[in-house]
């Protein structure tokens, strides 16, 4: 095969020669593909598939059935996400086979926190005014901090019901998003 020339990426081979199943989401939409020795299987469909690599470029060509694609997938920053320029058409696409949705769900259900969440900056900021002290008990929608963030101020809520365990900041801090403003219990 001479350079330049367009070629089956392994992982394309790989995938063609064991069946894989993946549940593919675009635009909202959930879709079961099935990819195997005989090609693509979407629902009852079945049609041959290909997808080659074109060597020092992005750009993938993707056959199905008679029909050619040209593909140029960017990773995203979760599992299985990607953005997908699809003959100039730019849209999100997630494609988790069964073990990577399996992993997912086992780090969502880690991730879940148990008892009130602490309020984070949102967006870059300053911090103006703190409306609580520690030890105050909140409810969900009360008013705990004031941040002024382009040019605007902000009063950050409570998502859930709690006592103020802490507050890391003061008045006139400049905090980047993501910091931790309040601490509940």
């Amino acid at each position: 095969m001479s350079e330049g020339q367009p070629r089956r990426t392994s992982g394309a081979a790989r995938a063609l020669a064991a069946a894989t199943v993946y549940v593919v989401n675009i635009l909202g939409q959930e879709t079961t593909v099935e990819i195997g020795p005989e090609g693509a299987r979407v629902g009852d469909v079945v049609m041959p598939a290909e997808l080659l690599e074109i060597p020092g470029s992005p750009i993938r060509m993707l056959r199905l059935g008679d029909a050619v694609y040209e593909v140029v997938a960017k990773r995203g920053e979760q599992r299985g996400a990607f953005t997908v320029a699809l003959d100039g058409v730019r849209l999100t696409a997630e494609a988790l086979d069964q073990r990577g949705r399996a992993l997912r769900a086992l780090s969502v259900a880690a991730a879940t926190r148990h008892g009130p969440e602490p309020v984070r900056a949102p967006m870059p900021g300053l911090v103006t005014r703190i409306l609580v002290a520690v030890g105050d008990a909140v409810r969900a929608g009360d008013g705990l901090v004031v941040m002024e963030a382009m040019k605007m101020e902000n009063e950050l809520r409570a998502k859930s019901d709690g006592r103020v365990r802490a507050i890391p900041i003061a008045p006139g801090t400049a905090v980047e998003k993501g910091t931790v403003l309040v601490e509940l219990e």
